[in-house]
């Protein structure tokens, strides 16, 4: 239980995918322009590392790596990644057109988003830490916990991010740092305030 608690916690704020590890950066900044939108993308993202990661996992468990087969996690990964966003694709555009609409080309784009693939692959290493390690991941339920943890931390910085730049569309930002000037130092600040978390031994 300590071990889960541990692994979750650092999973979104230690290890945040973009804070730590810079990954998903592009749809991070394209559509952190509106907290609604940001909401339901980051919720869409962590529903996706919530099922791809926890099946990556009994990929690489249970058929890759007793049958040596550790070479084709790239494409198994990626083939499951695609086929659960076509399945929240199809979801988000029945229940919530104008969610759907607001999204844009981002929604199908999640399948190569890369902090997906990067907590599927982060996973396979921590498959292979010693099980006292807090980054290690050792059972099923890990891999779920980890999964929520890296979709919660995705969604918070997402979020965090849109708050703060619908905020500064009432600023008087000088000319020069408009735009993705100003976004780029709002990312730079939020990284330096989440690497106090990376000397937490929790």
């Amino acid at each position: 239980m300590e071990h889960a608690f541990s692994l979750f916690i650092r999973s979104i704020f230690a290890d945040n995918m973009v804070f730590a590890f810079f990954l998903g950066m592009c749809s991070f900044l394209a559509v952190s322009k509106n907290v609604k939108t940001s909401l339901g993308l980051g919720a869409a993202v962590t529903f996706v590392l919530l099922i791809t990661l926890p099946i990556n996992y009994l990929l690489q468990k249970y058929i890759l790596s007793p049958m040596e087969l550790n070479y084709l996690s790239f494409i198994l990964f990626i083939a499951v990644i695609a086929a659960i966003v076509q399945l929240v694709e199809m979801i988000v555009e029945k229940y919530s057109p104008s969610l759907y609409a607001s999204l844009g080309i981002f929604l199908p784009l999640i399948a190569v988003n890369c902090a997906i693939m990067g907590g599927s692959l982060f996973m396979q290493q921590r498959i292979l830490l010693e099980p006292e390690n807090v980054k290690a991941i050792t059972s099923f339920g890990d891999s779920v916990i980890y999964a929520l943890g890296s979709g919660i931390g995705w969604l918070i910085a997402i979020c965090c991010l849109a708050a703060i730049r619908e905020k500064m569309e009432y600023n008087d930002v000088p000319k020069p740092l408009q735009g993705l000037g100003i976004t780029f130092i709002e990312v730079g600040l939020m990284a330096l305030a989440f690497m106090c978390f990376s000397g937490l031994n929790i």
